[in-house]
């Protein structure tokens, strides 16, 4: 009889403990639910406000002490012609030399007491003014950005001064054999197109800008609907949107002449070679048309693009390097380095790769990539795939580590996107790319396609352009 109670109350137990079991399981999932909503909480989003004149104002604040505000501009050499070449450079020079308000020697005092640094650059398609400084100094740093950007004084003896530094920059840039090369790959890729222009320009037209030329430069492309202020680190994105509504209101999107447009930049296969036998070593690189910034296959390209990857000398022996262009550079010493490229612009790219070496070695050199460019198209693998992304991923992610690479992440994505694609969803798009999507993307990239080839020094071993374009196919029985 007792063991007939005990076995009834056990089993009046049993509704009992399922329920709390189920209990414990919505607690945990509620748990769950809970943790995830504040990781998410803690991801800072990137807002974005439009203002009446069309300046689009996109920060991300984690609430740091420091920050990077700037402004960045649709505007670079792309959008020069042959006589002006070299203006938007220039303009970027002359934003530093003193406005309305303040003289050089001000601007660089009051830069130095806030304890702050103010930068620039121009690229083919954008130009930059940004500054690294305290987040409680964000207000000023945006005063002074904006007065640099509208009311340059543009002085006589500040352009003469400035066109001297301009040149000896020239010198510098010729100095490094890289930089020459990829000037002439853009030159003869994208011949007869504004993209073929230098940044610097000609040394005939930086000898003839005047304030006229730049002061028209500024009239037809510094317009607020071609503007993006940028912010990250310690930016408050209501502060800095009422920053720029006070700061930036001299700036609209009204034409006084044509308004500009963007020019369609087609590519050429084709060969450009600067021999020089002084030098010791040949640089040289090769090409073919890659995608937009825009283009669904840019991901997939960068991931072929690791996939051919990076050596020198200075790294450690190639036989453990799990890259085959690289053990084949460095088992076979066929080169001092290499290194592969993916440049997107609006509506084209190069991709390709760039590599310097010993004379004799050139032929075995460019044939190994070739057959690395051939094997993307036909044989890539799923684990090299799967190597490739995950190095693309961390090295993508491991770059937005600062403030100001945050900030130029966003002002560079707002100006060809139109908008911040989260590091989270640039992630997942990675991961999602397969191998048969490489070989896929490859094979309509650079199967049976015309290369562009830039080739510096003593090239007389690389072979013929004919020869080189019969080697961007297989044929096979």
């Amino acid at each position: 009889m007792a063991s007939i109670l005990k076995l009834s109350q056990c089993l009046a137990k049993l509704p009992k403990t399922a329920n709390a079991v189920k209990t414990g399981k919505n607690l945990r999932k509620a748990s769950t639910a809970a943790e995830a909503k504040t990781t998410l909480l803690n991801v800072p989003p990137t807002k974005v406000t439009t203002l009446t004149n069309g300046i689009r104002v996109a920060t991300e604040d984690w609430g740091s002490q420091t920050a990077t505000v700037g402004i960045w501009i649709d505007a670079g050499s792309r959008y020069e012609n042959a006589k002006n070449n070299g203006v938007a450079h220039f303009m970027e020079h002359m934003a530093f030399k003193g406005t309305g308000k303040r003289t050089q020697s001000q601007l660089e005092i009051e830069i130095e007491d806030l304890g702050a640094q103010l930068n620039a650059y121009t690229s083919r398609e954008q130009t930059v003014y940004y500054s690294k400084c305290l987040a409680k100094d964000v207000p000023k740093a945006v005063e002074i950005l904006g007065d640099i950007v509208q009311n340059a004084k543009l002085g006589e003896t500040e352009i003469e001064r400035e066109r001297g530094v301009i040149l000896r920059e020239m010198q510098e840039v010729e100095s490094n054999l890289q930089e020459v090369v990829f000037d002439h790959l853009h030159s003869t890729a994208y011949q007869g197109t504004p993209l073929a222009n230098t940044i610097l320009g000609p040394t005939a037209n930086i000898r003839s800008i005047n304030a006229t030329d730049l002061r028209n430069y500024l009239d037809n492309h510094y317009k607020a609907s071609r503007i993006v202020v940028a912010g990250a680190g310690g930016v408050n994105h209501d502060e800095l949107v009422q920053l720029a509504e006070s700061n930036l209101n001299k700036l609209n999107n009204t034409y006084t002449g044509e308004i500009p447009s963007l020019f369609p930049c087609r590519f050429t296969g084709s060969e450009i070679r600067v021999r020089d036998d002084s030098l010791p070593l040949a640089h040289i690189a090769i090409a073919i048309e890659g995608a937009s910034w825009t283009d669904p296959d840019t991901l997939t390209l960068m991931v072929a693009s690791t996939l051919l990857g990076a050596w020198d000398r200075s790294q450690a022996s190639a036989k453990q390097n799990a890259t085959t262009l690289a053990r084949a550079s460095g088992e076979g010493d066929l080169c001092h380095s290499y290194q592969s490229f993916n440049t997107c612009y609006k509506d084209t790219g190069l991709w390709g790769v760039y590599f310097v070496s010993d004379p004799l070695k050139i032929d075995e050199m460019v044939f190994n990539i070739q057959q690395e460019f051939m094997r993307l198209c036909t044989s890539v693998t799923e684990g090299e795939v799967e190597r490739a992304k995950a190095l693309l991923t961390a090295n993508t992610l491991l770059q937005l580590d600062t403030s100001t690479a945050v900030c130029e992440d966003i002002g560079r994505q707002m100006l060809c996107y139109g908008r911040r694609i989260p590091p989270h969803e640039l992630a997942h798009r990675i991961n999602s790319i397969t191998a048969q999507n490489v070989r896929d993307v490859c094979y309509k990239y650079l199967y049976d396609r015309c290369p562009a080839i830039a080739a510096v020094g003593p090239v007389e071993q690389l072979p013929d352009y004919n020869r080189i374009r019969s080697s961007m196919y297989w044929l096979r029985v």
